[in-house]
């Protein structure tokens, strides 16, 4: 089966303030008790979304109805750390992001978005900056990542080249994003060198 190509994201963006944002803020571990990942969108960044005091929500940038919608989350640096836990980039594509921009990346978050086509890409804090500006001046803001042009632009003007890891740019852009579907893919070819090997 054919995984799609991802070559280009387009959508609203919404930025996430903070360095250093681990797995356990993105999803809490008390609600990975899950058999399947159906569902952890609505607990993405939940125990700072909603007051533990009052239940109440706080001020937190996905609680403003102005980035309701948002497809591009925009962070700081190192984000994804912590924890190596799946759900935390589940409850992200759940929630319904399709992209991350940050300053930079844990490596096992970063692979396990790149699992999920839910690309990771790298501007500097400088042009993160330029872009939260132009978002929370007009939420409207189209943000755009070009994976065969490296580039990030917006509608508001900007255009920066952006940073990703080579392997994983060409496996979003062949369509080859998910390993597991890869083997199933390849089952005749890996059935024919086991044959080959004396020890199978």
């Amino acid at each position: 089966m054919a995984l799609e190509k991802v070559t280009t994201l387009a959508g609203r963006g919404v930025y996430i303030p903070g360095g250093d944002i681990d797995t356990d803020r993105i999803i809490p571990a008390r609600f990975m008790k899950c058999v399947t990942f159906e569902g952890l969108g609505e607990f993405a960044f939940y125990d700072v979304r909603i007051d533990p005091t009052t239940g109440e929500e706080t001020d937190h940038p996905l609680n403003d109805s102005r980035f309701d919608g948002a497809t591009i989350l925009l962070a700081g640096v190192n984000f994804g750390c912590g924890s190596s836990r799946e759900h935390a980039p589940q409850s992200l594509s759940k929630y319904g992001f399709r992209a991350v921009i940050a300053e930079s990346f844990a490596e096992i978050f970063f692979g396990n978005s790149t699992t999920l086509a839910m690309p990771c890409v790298t501007l500097t804090a400088g042009e993160i900056d330029q872009l939260r500006q132009a978002i929370d001046k007009d939420p409207a803001t189209l943000v755009t990542i070009d994976l065969v042009n490296k580039r990030v632009t917006s509608s508001a003007g900007h255009d920066f080249p952006l940073a990703i890891p080579e392997s994983a740019r060409d496996a979003l852009v062949a369509g080859r994003w998910d390993p597991i579907q890869e083997l199933l893919d390849n089952e005749p070819a890996i059935e024919k060198v086991a044959k080959q090997l004396h020890y199978v």
